[in-house]
């Protein structure tokens, strides 16, 4: 089963806190697939992890660039039921944001992005908790602080 972090937003975007947690994924030798809702969010992220500041250097790439086997981060859109049950790369860390959710099987860990100012992401983020428990994963719920991240449960 892989374990799974909640990541509550409060103070930034995941566009602005997605790139130091691939970092962290890079720096532990583990490779990142990134789901998003749509085609136009992976161009969004696309544009925005090869502008990070920090780290200046996140390897990625997506189905218009091709040679998923290349890339250390993969970033994906696809209706649920075309989503592959392992990452064109071969990553063991998982990412979800906007309210996606897939298969798990197969991944080390994984990371559910979600906006704390919208009330219906944090609803549906509830839903995804109480099913995932129910399902024996371990979760962690972390909460963005003025400091960075505190880890609540």
């Amino acid at each position: 089963m892989a374990e799974i972090g909640f990541y509550h937003l409060t103070r930034s975007s995941a566009e602005q806190a997605l790139p130091r947690l691939l970092g962290r994924t890079l720096e532990a030798g583990r490779r990142a697939l990134v789901l998003c809702r749509d085609e136009a969010r992976v161009q969004a992220l696309d544009d925005s992890l090869w502008k990070a500041p920090d780290p200046v250097w996140l390897p990625h790439g997506s189905a218009k660039l091709g040679h998923a086997a290349l890339q250390p981060i993969w970033i994906a859109a696809a209706p649920e039921a075309d989503r592959p049950a392992q990452a064109p790369n071969a990553a063991s860390y998982l990412f979800l944001l906007d309210g996606v959710t897939t298969r798990l099987d197969g991944y080390e860990r994984a990371f559910d992005l979600f906006d704390g100012s919208d009330e219906q992401a944090v609803a549906t983020a509830r839903q995804r908790w109480s099913g995932l428990k129910t399902a024996g994963h371990t979760l962690a719920y972390w909460r963005q602080d003025t400091k960075g991240w505190t880890r609540a449960g």
